[in-house]
C-alpha cells in the first residue's frame, strides 16, 4: 500500500466528521456578534426640540412615567398557569391558581392586563434572562462575549438602570449574580442548582419581598422565583404540589399588590414554559409560550382588553420598561415597544402623539443597531436591508412633517381652533403610528429571520448527525476488520488504543482542565512574555496548546503503539531465554524482531498505519457521538447550556485536534520510514 493513499484516506474520514460536527453545531448551537456599544441620554435618537423641552428631570428620550417597577419573574410561568377560567369545574392542578392576576384584570380593565409571553429558543434560564434584559436574541455562543465568566457584557436594562442613578434591588435566583455582578444596590442571592429543592429560593424572598418594598430604599425591585420551575423538572406540571406553589405566588401577588404605590408599575412574567414532563429548553410551543401579567393603580390603558390576550415577544419588554421608567432602551434591543402602555388617562390627540412618539425612539434605535450590525458582521442580505433603510425614511420623513405641522398650529391657532382641527391630528397621528409599527415590525422580523433561519432548517438535520457518524463508524469498522489479514503482524490490540485516549483524558482533567468556559486557563498566554500581545493569534495558540495538550501529545504519539506488539514480543522472548545466553545472540534476535522485521514488510507496515489511525478514529467518534447524544436528549435539561453545551464543544474540538495532530503524526512517522528505506536500499546497492 502506497503511503500517501493512507494519509488522504484518514483525512477523508476526518472530514465526514468534521461535517457531521458541523451540521450538528449549525442547528444546536447559533451564533450571532455582540456589539459593545452603549445607549446613552445624549444620543441623536430623541424626539424634536419641542418634544425635548416638555421632558421631566431625569427622563431620557421619553417622559418617564412610573419612578419604581417591580418585576416579578416567576420561572417557567406557562401561559396556562396565568389564565383563569371561571368555567371550568375540575381544574387540572396548574389551572385557575392565579386568581388574583383574573381578578384585577376584570375589576380594572385600564390598569391590568395579561398577555401571552413568547420566549425565542433557546428557552433555558440564562438566555432568557439575557434577553429580558438585553432585549436581544440571545444565543449559546455570543461572539465578543467574556468567555472566562458569564457576566453579560451587552448594553442592557440594569446597565442602563445603574448608569441612570437607579437604584435596583434583586432576590432569587442566583444566577443573575454571574450574569451582573456589581450592579445591584442591594441583593438578595439563594441558590439555584438543585432542582428538588421547592422552597428555598421563594421562602428566601418571602422574608425579603415586603419589608424591602415597604422602605422604600429602591427604584427597581426584582424577584426571581423558582418553585414552580423546579416543581415542574421533579414531579411535573400535572401534579399536586404544582398547585400548592401557584397558590403560593397567588398569595404573594394579592400582598404584593396592596404594598404597592401609585408610582409602581407592577410586571409579573415568566422567562418561560414547559412541557408535560415540566422541561424546558427547546422550541416547542409549550416551551415558548409563558405569561406576562402588567398592573399599575393608576390607568395604564386607553381602552379595555380584548376578547383574547395579545400575543408579545419577550424581547418588547425592554423597550417598554426601558421608556416608561425614563432611560434609555439598549443598544442592541430588537423588540418593539408595547405602545398602548403609553396612553395613561389623557385625551385621544395626547395618547396619540405620545405613542407616535416611542414609535419614532424605538424605530431609530433598531435602525441603529441593524446599521451597526450590518457593518460587523457583514453577513445581512443587502437588498433587504436598502429596502428597510428606504421604508424607515419615508417613515421618518412622514413623522417630522406631522411633528412640524402640529407645532406650527399650537404656535399660531387659538384653543378653539385647535380643538376643531384635533380629529384629524389624531387620525393622522394614528396612521402614522401605524406606519411606524409596520416599519419596526419589519426590522424586527429581518433580524429574527436572519439569526434563526438556520435554527429553524438546521436543527431538523441535526439528527442526520447521527446516521452521518453511524455510517463513518461502521465504515472504519468495516474497514478495519478487512485489513486484518493482511497485518497481523503489527496489528495494535483494541484495549491498547482505548487506553491510550483514556489516559489522554486523564492526562486532560490531572492538568487542572474541565469543558467548561471558566476553567480556561486564559493566564497561558502570557507564559513568556512580560508585555501585552500585538495581535490575537498568538496568545490565542498559547492558550490552546495549553487547554488541548494532551489531545496533541497522545495523538501525534499514536503510531508509536505500532511498536507495542513488539514490545509485548520482546518482554515474552527475554523470559524465554536462559540468562546463560550471550549477549551477541540476544542482539541479534532483537534486531531480526524489530528494525529489520519492519523492512521486510513495508506494504504492512502503511497498512498498519491505517488500521490503527482508524481505530484511533473509531474511539475518538464514539466518544463524540456520545456526547453528541446526550446533547441532543438532554436539550430541555435544565442545565444543557451550562454543562452538556460545553462538553460538546470541548468534545468537537478536542476531535479536530486530535484528528489533525493524528494525522501529522501518522505523515512524520511515513516520512522517517521512507528515509529509512531508502538508506536500506543504498545499504543494499553497496
Amino acid at each position: 500500500m502506497q503511503r500517501w493513499p493512507v494519509v488522504l484516506f484518514l483525512a477523508w474520514v476526518c472530514f465526514l466528521f468534521f461535517a457531521g460536527i458541523g451540521l450538528f453545531m449549525s442547528g444546536f448551537l447559533l451564533t450571532r456578534i455582540e456589539l459593545a456599544s452603549s445607549s446613552s441620554c445624549s444620543d441623536p435618537l430623541v424626539p424634536p426640540l419641542w418634544e425635548r423641552q416638555s421632558l421631566p428631570p431625569g427622563s431620557c428620550w421619553a417622559p418617564q412615567r412610573f419612578s419604581k417597577a417591580v418585576l416579578v419573574i416567576i420561572d417557567a410561568l406557562h401561559f396556562e398557569f396565568a389564565r383563569f377560567d371561571p368555567a371550568k369545574a375540575s381544574p387540572l392542578p396548574y389551572e385557575n391558581k392565579l386568581g388574583v392576576l383574573h381578578q384585577l384584570a376584570t375589576s380594572q380593565p385600564r390598569h391590568a392586563r395579561l398577555y401571552r409571553f413568547r420566549a425565542d429558543p433557546p428557552t433555558a434560564t440564562m438566555q432568557r434572562i439575557k434577553g429580558l434584559t438585553t432585549g436581544s436574541l440571545p444565543t449559546f455562543i455570543d461572539v465578543g462575549s467574556n468567555f472566562a465568566s458569564y457576566a453579560i457584557q451587552e448594553d442592557n436594562l440594569l446597565a442602563q438602570l445603574v448608569q441612570n442613578g437607579r437604584r435596583v434591588v434583586f432576590m432569587g435566583d442566583d444566577t443573575w449574580e454571574g450574569l451582573f455582578p456589581k450592579k445591584f444596590f442591594r441583593s438578595y442571592f439563594f441558590p439555584s442548582f438543585n432542582v428538588k429543592d421547592l422552597h428555598t429560593v421563594d421562602d428566601g424572598i418571602m422574608q425579603h419581598l415586603y419589608p424591602t418594598v415597604d422602605s422604600g430604599e429602591w427604584d427597581v425591585l426584582i424577584a426571581h422565583f423558582l418553585g414552580v420551575d423546579h416543581c415542574g423538572h421533579k414531579h411535573g406540571p400535572d401534579h399536586p404540589e404544582m398547585a400548592k406553589k401557584l397558590t403560593q405566588m397567588n398569595e404573594m401577588l394579592r400582598s404584593l399588590v396592596d404594598h404597592l404605590g401609585n408610582d409602581t408599575l407592577l410586571l409579573v412574567a415568566g422567562d418561560h414554559g414547559m412541557t408535560e414532563t415540566g422541561d424546558h429548553g427547546g422550541d416547542s410551543e409549550k416551551e415558548v409560550n409563558a405569561a406576562l401579567f402588567v398592573y399599575s393603580r393608576t390607568p395604564l390603558f386607553g381602552s379595555g382588553p380584548p376578547e383574547e390576550p395579545e400575543t408579545i415577544p419577550q424581547v418588547n419588554l425592554v423597550p417598554t420598561v426601558a421608556l416608561l421608567l425614563g432611560v434609555p432602551i439598549p443598544y442592541s434591543n430588537i423588540g418593539e415597544v408595547m405602545a398602548e402602555l403609553f396612553a395613561g388617562d389623557t385625551d385621544a390627540v395626547s395618547a396619540a402623539l405620545q405613542q407616535l412618539s416611542v414609535y419614532h425612539i424605538n424605530a431609530k434605535q433598531v435602525d441603529r443597531f441593524l446599521q451597526s450590525y450590518s457593518l460587523v458582521a457583514q453577513d445581512l442580505p443587502a437588498e433587504q436591508l436598502q429596502h428597510l433603510q428606504e421604508l424607515f425614511s419615508s417613515a421618518v420623513e412622514e413623522h417630522t412633517q406631522l411633528l412640524t405641522q402640529i407645532y406650527k398650529r399650537m404656535q399660531e391657532s387659538q384653543k378653539s381652533r385647535l380643538e376643531r382641527g384635533s380629529c384629524r391630528a389624531t387620525v393622522a397621528a394614528y396612521g402614522l403610528g401605524s406606519v411606524y409599527s409596520a416599519a419596526l415590525v419589519i426590522a424586527l422580523t429581518l433580524l429574527g429571520f436572519l439569526l434563526m433561519l438556520l435554527h429553524s432548517e438546521r436543527l431538523s438535520f441535526a439528527f442526520l448527525l447521527l446516521f452521518v457518524e453511524a455510517f463513518v463508524l461502521l465504515h472504519i469498522h468495516t474497514c478495519a476488520r478487512g485489513l486484518a489479514g493482511d497485518a497481523e503482524l503489527f496489528s495494535v490490540p483494541w484495549y491498547a488504543v482505548i487506553s491510550w485516549l483514556l489516559a489522554a483524558s486523564q492526562f486532560f482533567y490531572s492538568t487542572g482542565h474541565q469543558p467548561i468556559f471558566p476553567a480556561i486557563h486564559w493566564n497561558a498566554a502570557f507564559v513568556g512574555f512580560h508585555l501585552d500581545h500585538s495581535m490575537n493569534l498568538l496568545p490565542a495558540v498559547l492558550v490552546g496548546a495549553n487547554t488541548f495538550a494532551s489531545h496533541i501529545l497522545f495523538a501525534v504519539g499514536c503510531p508509536l503503539l505500532l511498536l507495542w506488539p513488539f514490545v509485548c514480543e520482546m518482554s515474552r522472548s527475554q523470559r524465554k531465554k536462559p540468562k546463560k545466553e550471550c549477549r551477541e545472540e540476544l542482539q541479534e534476535v532483537e534486531e531480526h524482531m524489530m528494525e529489520m522485521r519492519l523492512r521486510e514488510s513495508p506494504e504492512k507496515f502503511s497498512t498498519a498505519l491505517l488500521r490503527l489511525g482508524l481505530k484511533y478514529l473509531f474511539v475518538l467518534g464514539a466518544q463524540l457521538l456520545a456526547c453528541v447524544c446526550a446533547a441532543m436528549i438532554l436539550r430541555r435539561h435544565l442545565m444543557v447550556w451550562k454543562v452538556f453545551a460545553p462538553k460538546f464543544l470541548f468534545e468537537s474540538l478536542g476531535f479536530v485536534v486530535s484528528s489533525i495532530c493524528l494525522l501529522l503524526g501518522i505523515s512524520l512517522v511515513m516520512r522517517v520510514d521512507c528515509a529509512v528505506s531508502t538508506w536500506f536500499s543504498q545499504l543494499r546497492l553497496r
